[in-house]
């Protein structure tokens, strides 16, 4: 064998080598947790009123933040401040009402100077699309009206503002044995758009989802408390700093563009 065949394998045998060095650094590199951006997950709690437009932001965020993962928790606010108190695993919390996030508050769970108003609602009385007979609350009262669907008042805000309402309206105790609680909003929607009930009190944005039903009456806002929105970090965050970036592009230019698409009021 020739020096010349000797020295071409040598040569090769290095530039092999010096291959795989260079890919084994830089393998460590970018897998290194120090180095490379890790995938976290942000688990979101947020009244299911919300459901459309976060769903809608999750896609745009998502793009613009690829090591991010957005779980959401949809439900009803109460329910899900009850998870958050029992020391559920959430980020962020989104309520349809200040009374459930007033309760978090109050025992210390939000993370400090982190609670906003996100957005505002309208309440709506709804009926049946075929239906005729019913085009204000007073007309809840009549005989014929046997079934009224309202979100439970335990746990549900639209159901807390719904007893405010008929008190306000001095109708309580004419149409109480009417009433039927849904679980959340949206199965008050859906007890509306079945026919299974007369009537039902639901926010406007949930009554644009189904074309079962019709809005007979906007609520007068001076009937009911403020329908404001608010959204919080939670403390026991593991993630705070992605949290934080979330709830700050809530309040973007197009997070509320995508709001007030699907018929929000961006809150003051």
């Amino acid at each position: 064998m020739d020096m010349t065949s000797n020295h071409k394998r040598l040569f090769a045998g290095m530039a092999l080598f010096a291959v795989t060095l260079v890919i084994t650094i830089l393998t460590a590199i970018y897998t290194s947790p120090t180095l490379a951006q890790q995938q976290l997950s942000l688990t979101v709690s947020s009244a299911i009123a919300l459901s459309e437009p976060l769903q809608e932001i999750k896609q745009i965020y998502q793009r613009q933040q690829p090591n991010v993962k957005l779980i959401y928790n949809l439900g009803a606010s109460g329910a899900l401040q009850q998870q958050i108190e029992s020391g559920a695993s959430v980020d962020v919390f989104i309520s349809a009402a200040p009374k459930q996030m007033d309760a978090l508050e109050t025992k210390g769970l939000l993370l400090d100077n982190t609670r906003r108003n996100l957005v505002t609602n309208r309440i709506v009385l709804i009926v049946p699309k075929a239906s005729k007979g019913i085009s204000s609350l007073q007309d809840l009262t009549k005989s014929q009206v046997k079934r009224i669907a309202i979100g439970n008042p335990k746990s549900v805000p639209i159901g807390q503002y719904s007893e405010e309402i008929f008190k306000n309206v001095g109708i309580t105790e004419k149409i109480k044995s009417r009433l039927v609680f849904g679980n959340t909003v949206r199965q008050v929607l859906g007890y509306v758009s079945s026919g299974n009930v007369d009537a039902g009190i639901v926010w406007v944005t949930d009554a644009r989802t189904s074309k079962q039903v019709k809005v007979v009456q906007t609520i007068p806002e001076n009937l009911h408390s403020p329908a404001i929105f608010p959204v919080a970090v939670i403390k026991n965050s593991q993630n705070t700093n992605a949290a934080i970036t979330y709830v700050q592009f809530l309040f973007s230019n197009t997070a509320k563009n995508i709001f007030t698409k699907y018929g929000f009021r961006i809150a003051s």
